[in-house]
């Protein structure tokens, strides 16, 4: 059962999903944290917040620019100590057993960074050899298994300099993926692409997923979200406005009637009487918000007053409408 749980300054919505069917880990979150925040002298970039990643989700972390998604992600890898709270990753304490946790981790944080004079295959060699835990006897193996899971085995020779938006981002994931990993947290991993590396590097978070991988991923592309996330949470202002699944958080929303009829000022003040909440008419077609009343409980009151219905229409908000409610800015829908 979801519920809706008040707490300061934000609210929380929590929902029930857990680990892919089989995974055998009931009720194991792959990363959460308690009351994190993060204060940059007076200001407060992250403000006690509260996630819970259940494993083998693939969670959207969202938000606009400066609503401290990025600060987060750098707070959960160990990279910015908190200013106060705590956070787990694959049920491990940050940064008590950060070494043991991180190895299980594979992140892309504020783009890919490689040397543009090197091929595919040299740039993860070299980011492979700084791993004091790898193998060097399995350097070879690993990389060739990198590359094929992001299809650039075929371009592996091709210096980095020569390679698409798309194949970068994708060599950047394949360097998270050089040995085995848990949980995968990508910063913006589609910022910047066309759209063919858009469907690239959406078709590869979705492959991962698939395999078991619990996916954390930062974006402001509500398109991408929509197509390969199971899990929302929202940011505002540093504070995590809403959290829980896909249909959970949708739900939060308010749903909006829209009524034709050729009575629009009876209809009007029908609805008004019922209840219905902020109705307003415009070229024939009246709007309101129905909150808790029942759709054929509306219908069946202008029919019963001889207000003839064309059409009738309730409806939950959209995703953009929803983040815009939350958030109070506009997201890039594109993608």
């Amino acid at each position: 059962m979801t519920q809706l749980t008040e707490v300061p300054a934000h609210t929380v919505v929590r929902g029930a999903a857990g680990p892919r069917p089989g995974d055998g880990r009931v009720g194991e979150l792959a990363l959460q944290t308690h009351g994190l925040t993060k204060r940059f002298g007076t200001q407060v970039a992250v403000d006690a917040i509260d996630l819970s990643v259940p494993r083998g989700a693939v969670y959207g972390f969202l938000g606009p620019n400066g609503s401290g998604k990025t600060t987060t992600i750098r707070m959960l890898l160990g990279l910015v100590t908190p200013t106060a709270g705590t956070r787990e990753l694959l049920g491990m304490p940050i940064p008590e057993r950060a070494n043991e946790a991180l190895h299980r981790v594979g992140s892309l944080v504020e783009g890919p960074a490689f040397h543009p004079y090197l091929s595919g295959r040299a740039n993860l060699a070299r980011l492979d050899a700084a791993d004091l835990l790898a193998d060097p006897r399995t350097t070879g193996r690993r990389i060739d298994a990198a590359l094929d899971r992001v299809g650039l085995l075929a371009a592996a020779q091709k210096r980095y300099r020569a390679y698409s938006l798309g194949m970068r981002q994708r060599l950047a994931i394949a360097a998270a993926l050089l040995a085995p990993r848990d949980l995968l947290v990508l910063d913006e991993p589609t910022n910047g692409l066309d759209p063919q590396g858009t469907r690239e590097v959406r078709s590869l978070i979705g492959s991962l997923a698939a395999d078991g991988a619990t996916v954390f991923v930062s974006s402001h592309l509500l398109s991408e979200v929509e197509q390969i996330c199971t899990h929302l949470g929202v940011m505002r202002d540093g504070r995590l406005v809403a959290q829980g699944g896909v249909a959970d958080v949708r739900g939060t929303g308010t749903s909006r009637l829209r009524l034709e009829t050729g009575q629009v000022e009876a209809a009007s003040r029908l609805l008004v009487g019922l209840g219905v909440r902020e109705v307003e008419v415009e070229h024939g077609v009246v709007r309101g918000i129905p909150d808790s009343l029942a759709p054929e409980d509306i219908v069946a009151a202008l029919v019963g007053a001889g207000v003839g219905v064309r059409a009738f229409d309730v409806s939950a908000p959209s995703l953009e409408d929803l983040f815009v409610s939350l958030t109070g800015e506009g997201f890039d829908v594109s993608g």
